[in-house]
C-alpha cells in the first residue's frame, strides 16, 4: 500500500457558530467590516513607506512586511470564512483545506518571525544608535525578510504530506471556518503521534524562540533604557517601542489561547474554540494598522500626505 494510499474524504464541513446557524448571516457585516479595516488599513500602509521617502527606513521597511503577511493572512482565509458565515456554504475540498492549512500556518510563523525582526530593529536604535544606519542596511533587512519567508515554507512544508499519510474516518466536520492542522488531526483515526510530535516541535523551536528572542531583547532595551541620565529621554526611547509591543501582544496571546484550547481544552465548549480562533484570525490584521497609525505619527503625516495628493 502507498504512502498515501489511505481514506480521506471528497471534502470538509467548515463550522461558524454551533447551535446559532441560522443567526450567522448577521455576522457578515462586521465580518465584512472587519476584512475591509485589514485589508485596506495594511494597504494603505503598505502604499504610504513605497512613496513617502520619510518611511524609507529600517523600521518601516520591517512594518511594510509585517503588513504584507497581515494580507496574505487575510486573503488565505477571507473565502471559506465569508462562505461560511454569509451563505452558509461549509464544504471545502479536502485539497483545498490542506492548502489553507499549509499557508495560515506560513504566514503565521512569518509574521513571528518579523515581529522578531522588528525587535532587533528597537534593540539597535536603542542600545547602538550610533550604528543603527550601518547594522541595518538595505542589504541585511532584505536577507532577513528573506530568512523569515523561507523559515516559513520550509518548516512548514512536511506538514500537509504527514496529515495525507493519516486515514480521516470518524467524521468530516471541522471546528472552525478555516482550516487548522490540531483541528484536522482530530479527525484522524490512527496514531498522530509524529503530527503531535512535529508540530510541537515547529511551536517550541520558531513561535517559542521567537517569543523568547524578544523578550530577551527588551531585558536588554529596558536595561539601556534605566542607564539614561534624563526621565525625558527614556521616556521617548521607551515610546518607539510601544507600538510594536502591542504588535506582539496582539498576535502571540490569541495565538497562545488557541493552542492552549487546542491542546488542553477538549472538553472546553465549542463556543470557545470559536471564539479564540477567530480572534486569533482576526485580531492581529485588524489592529496592526491601526496600533501604527494611531501611535507613530510618521506613518500617520505619510498617511494624510499621500491621501492628499490624491484628492489634489
Amino acid at each position: 500500500m502507498g504512502l498515501f494510499n489511505v481514506t480521506h474524504p471528497a471534502f470538509f464541513l467548515l463550522t461558524g457558530i454551533p447551535g446559532l446557524e441560522s443567526s450567522q448571516i448577521w455576522l457578515a457585516g462586521p465580518l465584512c467590516v472587519m476584512y475591509a479595516v485589514a485589508l485596506g488599513g495594511n494597504a494603505v500602509i503598505l502604499q504610504a513607506v513605497r512613496v513617502e521617502p520619510s518611511l524609507h527606513e529600517p523600521m518601516y521597511y520591517f512594518l511594510s512586511l509585517l503588513s504584507f503577511s497581515d494580507v496574505a493572512m487575510s486573503m488565505a482565509t477571507l473565502p471559506t470564512v465569508l462562505r461560511t458565515f454569509c451563505l452558509n456554504a461549509r464544504n471545502i475540498d479536502f485539497h483545498a483545506c490542506l492548502i489553507q492549512m499549509f499557508l495560515i500556518h506560513s504566514f503565521s510563523m512569518m509574521e513571528s518571525g518579523i515581529l522578531l525582526a522588528m525587535s532587533f530593529d528597537r534593540y539597535v536604535a536603542i542600545c547602538d544608535p550610533l550604528r543603527y544606519a550601518t547594522v541595518l542596511t538595505n542589504e541585511v533587512i532584505a536577507g532577513m525578510g528573506l530568512v523569515v519567508i523561507a523559515r516559513s515554507f520550509i518548516t512548514l512544508f512536511p506538514l500537509p504530506f504527514l496529515f495525507k499519510r493519516l486515514p480521516t474516518c470518524r467524521s468530516n466536520v471541522l471546528s472552525h471556518s478555516y482550516c487548522l492542522h490540531p483541528d484536522m488531526m482530530k479527525l484522524a483515526c490512527a496514531d498522530i503521534t509524529i503530527n503531535s510530535i512535529y508540530g510541537l516541535f515547529v511551536l517550541i523551536s520558531t513561535f517559542g524562540m521567537d517569543l523568547l528572542c524578544i523578550f530577551l531583547s527588551y531585558v536588554l532595551i529596558l536595561r539601556s533604557v534605566m542607564a539614561i541620565a534624563s526621565r525625558e529621554e527614556r521616556l521617548k526611547a521607551l515610546n518607539t517601542c510601544v507600538s510594536h509591543i502591542l504588535a506582539v501582544l496582539a498576535f502571540y496571546v490569541p495565538m497562545i489561547g488557541v493552542s492552549t484550547v487546542h491542546r488542553f481544552g477538549k472538553n472546553a465548549p465549542r463556543y470557545i474554540h470559536v471564539l479564540l480562533s477567530n480572534v486569533y484570525l482576526f485580531v492581529p490584521p485588524v489592529l496592526n494598522p491601526l496600533i501604527y497609525s494611531a501611535k507613530t505619527k510618521e506613518i500617520r503625516r505619510a498617511i494624510v500626505r499621500m491621501f492628499h495628493r490624491i484628492k489634489m
